[in-house]
């Protein structure tokens, strides 16, 4: 078995957790979740995006958000900017990197962005340009990369192409999203392999919904590859506007858990991660829905009613 030594999360949770709940949430509420996950040791955040305020309503917070952190925490913070006029708020505010996003199927590109797929490398250009000129991260999201709402099952080569062009733009990182989560363990393998035809390993990071259950199989396959960056979802947060039947992300905390128990570092804390899920998901009036949250937090409860 071949694992990387250390993986990097991405935590999605503020931004791609959120966006689809329709309850809109606190400023003070979204700053208090990305402290804590801060504080848990998450060294890269999605903190939200720059987005039309009518499309995504959830995200029209973001600038009031970001300004409510400290200075010395918004480099770890980066925002979805699909235009330059998204690109000139994230600079305003002081983040450290920026995403693009972009679709492997062209229904769900113009569900999702009102245009072709073609029309979008153009339009993220002088975004992804003008992102590295002012020393920003950047990554290319590729959403649908195993299977699209409309079109059922995405190749594996046209995902391939979509990367490498994202990759000759000036993207430094792209992530392979299984949008509507419909991946198992051997294509999410087939796809990592194709896609690194034409882009290093080190450069891709795996974005795994859970809607089937088999994230976290489809994220140790493509681990044992040599991937080794993970967007996850705090509480398994989540959800796609755009896309019919599209559930959560996979849980951070049972990432975490899984890499952990796997001998893998994350440099990331369990407990405090739990926490930081409890926090969410009582503010949003649900249980936790991260497996090992609840599997440790039972367990505590026994220990403490034996001792």
């Amino acid at each position: 078995m071949n694992l990387p030594e250390r993986v990097r999360i991405v935590e999605v949770g503020p931004r791609d957790g959120l966006q689809n709940e329709t309850a809109i949430i606190s400023v003070s509420t979204k700053v208090e979740l990305i402290e804590r996950l801060a504080a848990a040791g998450l060294s890269e955040i999605e903190a939200g995006s720059f987005v039309s305020h009518v499309r995504v309503p959830q995200m029209a917070s973001t600038r009031k958000v970001i300004d409510a952190l400290a200075p010395s925490l918004r480099g770890r913070l980066d925002v979805l900017t699909p235009n330059l006029r998204g690109l000139e708020d994230a600079l305003a505010c002081g983040v450290g990197g920026v995403a693009v996003f972009a679709a492997a199927s062209q229904s769900f590109s113009l569900a999702n962005i009102g245009c072709s797929i073609e029309e979008s490398l153009e339009r993220f250009r002088p975004v992804v340009a003008a992102a590295l000129g002012a020393r920003l991260r950047v990554r290319g999201y590729i959403s649908c990369a195993l299977g699209c709402p409309y079109e059922g099952d995405v190749a594996p080569r046209k995902v391939a192409d979509l990367a490498r062009d994202l990759a000759a733009l000036g993207c430094e990182e792209i992530s392979l999203g299984d949008t509507i989560g419909v991946g198992a363990p051997v294509p999410a393998r087939r796809l990592v392999e194709e896609v690194a035809r034409d882009v290093p390993l080190g450069r891709l990071a795996v974005h795994f919904h859970d809607t089937y259950g088999q994230a976290l199989a489809n994220i140790f396959a493509c681990l044992e590859l040599g991937v080794a960056a993970v967007d996850s979802s705090i509480a398994g947060l989540g959800g796609c506007p755009f896309a019919p039947g599209a559930t959560g992300n996979v849980a951070t905390e049972d990432v975490i858990y899984m890499l952990e128990r796997s001998g893998v570092d994350t440099g990331v804390d369990l407990s405090t991660a739990i926490a930081a899920g409890d926090f969410i998901s009582e503010r949003l009036g649900r249980a936790n829905r991260a497996k090992a949250a609840r599997a440790l937090q039972s367990k505590r409860r026994r220990e403490d009613n034996a001792a």
